[in-house]
Parts: structure tokens; C-alpha cells; sequence
């Protein structure tokens, strides 16, 4: 009987316990609170600030006449109240005298604007910023741009204001006004896509200016954050603007004796001569003329080749670097642009003959016998069996030799090669070997010896 009294005792105290500990939370997450009353239609923004600003709290009101700020204490205690402000490289504080207490929480009937208040109620100082609106209201009745640097910049006169807003230790908080126009941006693949470009301004308490866009656009201006979100004022579009800048967009592609194309990067290290290049530029639409520039020079102080036109094509046989670049101009404003130059290396001349390869065991590794050669103008290879027969010749040197003989692979042995060459330097080639050939366990049969009537080795 004893032990049920006991436990109903226990039950009975966590109950209260639980209850205590519910009413304490519920108490400390209602108090260190800010209120206002009185503000009307338009509601009280709050926001957040990074902890290193040292404010917990922004309050930004449309307007503070006829409105109260509350404090409610988590302390059971009347808070301090101050008021603090950066002035001449220095916090200045002092204290908040007409604040009245009614035993849950201290109220302030006048509310100092555009101030900063430390609220202490013993527990933990609370620090927030009370801005009023109403005295820097966003008012813009037009917006128009000159066209005084049209190649640099485009500049804008504004009809209105919007002073930044300051808060904490020279802080500036952000109205969220936003300049969106069109523009064009360059695609290596799609060439050039049209793109929105958002511009943020914290205020409007200094000149506008932006790049010139690449097309012609319309300017909008928004309101700023605060006016958003209350549902008042409107945006305000210009009249197109038409663009006078230029901008260059290129590709540089590898044409093979096929016609066949592999794009090449901005830079080109080792190119083998004779290496065709077909360079394609792609002027904006404010461009009249345009061109495209060779020099031996990075600086292009001397020009050693200018092609009218957005297409060119050359080829590169004497060894060295070469720049490559292209150039759009509209010739009523002379608003140029240049593109980024393409660097071409053309190698020496090389010419190396493997000894040895795999056919028909391990296709698509080492199956081909293959010179590897640079800046090539003229190429012949021979292959003969050990009796001098001719089995194989070719003069593409980027071709080769698959092992077989009238389509069959022959069998394993050696070989033997002749190569005559020229490079695009002058550089001559009479080079002469063996080819051994290597068939490992699994590889192909139907093996030819590579003789008329079927002769062994």
C-alpha cells in the first residue's frame, strides 16, 4: 500500500514538474520580445543581420508617429532601456527615461527613429535597430540614360531618391533595388544567347552606370525591398535603349584532308604542319566592319596578315607561334572590341617508326603499325616480307599498316620498312627497320605469309 502511495507521489510531482517546465519555456519564448502597436496598415519588417553587425533586430516601420515599442521582460524585472548610435568614431549611449512599467513589460510611447536601443531586463541585453521609413521614402519619377561614353559605359539620370540606410557601426542596409536590361553572353556551342541581367543597388545614393549591353534593351528600376512587400509604389521601364558597343565571339576549328573539323582550344601547342585552320568570327549587330589579324607578336605590333571578312581560313606549314585574333568595329561610333587572340604553335618537323606491334590480338591496342610524326609535307612508306616482297605501302602518314596481306593477318616474324619524308622546315627523312610482328595467346587466325601461292617464310 505504501509503494502505490509512493509512486502515485512520484507521478503526481514529474506531472507538476512537466507543467512548470512547459509554463517556464512558454514564458521565455513570448518575453525579450519587441512589439509595436498602433502601425496601421502597413506592417512592422523585421529583419535579421549578420551577428558580427552586433544587432539582433531590425525594425523597419512605415512610419513611427502614434506608434508604441514594447519590451516584455523574461525576468519578471523592469528593463533598461538606452539608446546608442555611432557618431565621430565612437559609440554614444543614453539612456531612455519615458518608459512605463505594468509588471509584464516596459513600453515606449516616443520612439526615437533611425536609432539604435539596448533593452536589458537582467537576463541578456537585446540590441535593435528602429528605422522609420518614412524618412527615406523611395520616390523615383523617371529614369532615362546618356549616351556620352556609349563603347565604356551607359550612364543613368534618375528623377528621385533612395538614401542608403544606415544602421549599427556604419552599416548600410540593403534596399534590394534592382536595374534589369537584356544583354548578350557568348556560347563556345551556341554562339551568342540572350541574357537578363540583374544589377543590385543598396541605394541609390550615388551614380548608375553599368557595361553597355550588347543589344538593345529596355531598362527596368524596381522598388526597393521594403515598398515591395507593403504593395506600394511601381517599377519604372525607360525607353529602348539601342546599343552601340560591339562584341567578338569566335571558333577555330582543324580541317583534315577529309573536310572533316575537330574544334581547337584558345591555345595550341604543338600543331602539325601543313595544319589548316578555319577561323569563323561572330560580330554583335552594332558592328559595320570587321576583320581578322595574324602576327608573330602577342603585342600584334606588327600585323603580318589582315583578312576582311568574318570567315578565314589558312594554313600554318613554317614552324613558330603565331597570334590569331579578330576585331568588329562600328565605324560610326568607333566603339571596337578585340577578341581573345588564338596562339598557334607549329612544331619541327618528327618522324619516329615503331619496331614492333600486336595485330589481331588485342584489337584497338597497338593492332596498326603507325609511324608518330610532326609537320609532314611529304611522306611515302614501304613494307616488305624477309624475302623483299612488297606487301604494303602507303603516303598518308597519319595512315598505317594492319597486318594483313590481301585481307588476311599475316603470320608472326619480321619485316621490314622503308620511309622517305620531308618536313614543312626542309628537314628530309630516309629511314629503314624492322616491324616485328607479335601474336599473343587468343589472337586471330586465317594468318597470311604475305607470298604469292602461299610460299612459307
Amino acid at each position: 500500500m505504501r509503494n502505490l502511495i509512493k509512486k502515485h507521489q512520484v507521478r503526481t510531482m514529474n506531472k507538476r514538474l512537466i507543467s512548470l517546465m512547459t509554463a517556464a519555456l512558454a514564458l521565455l519564448s513570448a518575453s525579450g520580445q519587441v512589439e509595436f502597436t498602433g502601425v496601421g496598415e502597413h506592417h512592422v519588417i523585421e529583419l535579421t543581420p549578420e551577428k558580427s553587425t552586433g544587432v539582433d533586430k531590425i525594425y523597419v516601420l512605415f512610419d513611427i508617429n502614434g506608434v508604441e515599442m514594447k519590451f516584455n521582460s523574461s525576468t519578471g524585472e523592469p528593463a533598461k532601456w538606452e539608446t546608442y548610435r555611432y557618431q565621430y568614431d565612437k559609440f554614444v549611449i543614453e539612456p531612455v527615461a519615458d518608459v512605463r512599467w505594468n509588471g509584464l513589460a516596459t513600453t515606449l510611447s516616443k520612439i526615437i527613429p533611425n536609432i539604435g536601443y539596448k533593452i536589458d531586463d537582467g537576463n541578456h541585453p537585446f540590441y535593435c535597430w528602429v528605422v522609420n521609413y518614412a524618412d527615406y521614402y523611395m520616390t523615383v519619377n523617371d529614369i532615362s540614360f546618356n549616351s556620352e561614353a556609349p563603347c565604356n559605359l551607359v550612364s543613368f539620370n534618375i528623377d528621385g531618391q533612395a538614401d542608403a540606410i544606415h544602421y549599427g557601426k556604419s552599416q548600410t542596409l540593403d534596399r534590394e533595388i534592382k536595374l534589369t536590361y537584356q544583354t548578350l553572353e557568348w556560347d563556345d556551342s551556341l554562339h551568342w544567347q540572350s541574357k537578363e541581367v540583374v544589377k543590385p543597388f543598396a541605394a541609390l545614393d550615388q551614380s548608375v552606370s553599368i557595361d553597355p549591353p550588347l543589344c538593345n534593351t529596355t531598362f527596368t528600376l524596381s522598388r526597393d525591398r521594403f515598398l515591395k512587400e507593403w504593395g506600394l509604389g511601381r517599377d519604372i521601364t525607360t525607353d529602348t535603349y539601342i546599343t552601340q558597343a560591339v562584341g567578338c565571339g569566335t571558333t577555330a576549328v582543324l580541317v583534315a584532308n577529309d573536310n572533316s573539323t575537330t574544334k581547337l582550344e584558345q591555345i595550341v601547342k604543338s600543331a602539325s604542319a601543313p595544319a589548316r585552320i578555319r577561323f569563323t568570327g561572330y560580330p554583335t549587330a552594332a558592328a559595320t566592319y570587321c576583320e581578322w589579324q595574324m602576327s608573330l607578336d602577342q603585342e600584334f605590333e606588327n600585323i603580318e596578315m589582315q583578312y576582311s571578312g568574318e570567315e578565314f581560313e589558312y594554313t600554318f606549314i613554317d614552324p613558330g607561334t603565331y597570334y590569331v585574333r579578330f576585331y568588329a568595329v562600328n565605324s560610326e561610333t568607333g566603339c571596337e572590341c578585340y577578341s581573345d587572340p588564338y596562339i598557334i604553335t607549329v612544331s619541327v618537323s618528327k618522324l619516329e617508326c615503331p619496331n614492333v606491334f600486336s595485330p589481331g590480338s588485342t584489337p584497338g591496342v597497338n593492332d596498326v603499325w603507325k609511324v608518330s610524326y610532326k609537320s609532314l609535307v611529304d611522306f611515302h612508306c614501304w613494307i616488305f616480307n624477309r624475302w623483299g616482297n612488297l606487301i604494303y605501302e602507303y603516303t598518308d602518314p597519319s595512315g598505317g599498316w594492319d597486318g594483313t596481306y590481301k585481307g588476311r593477318l599475316v603470320d608472326t616474324g619480321v619485316f621490314y620498312y622503308v620511309v622517305t619524308a620531308q618536313g614543312t622546315d626542309g628537314q628530309k627523312y630516309n629511314q629503314r627497320g624492322d616491324i616485328t610482328i607479335l601474336r599473343y595467346k587468343g589472337g586471330a587466325n586465317g594468318t597470311s605469309n604475305g607470298m604469292e601461292g602461299g610460299s612459307s617464310f
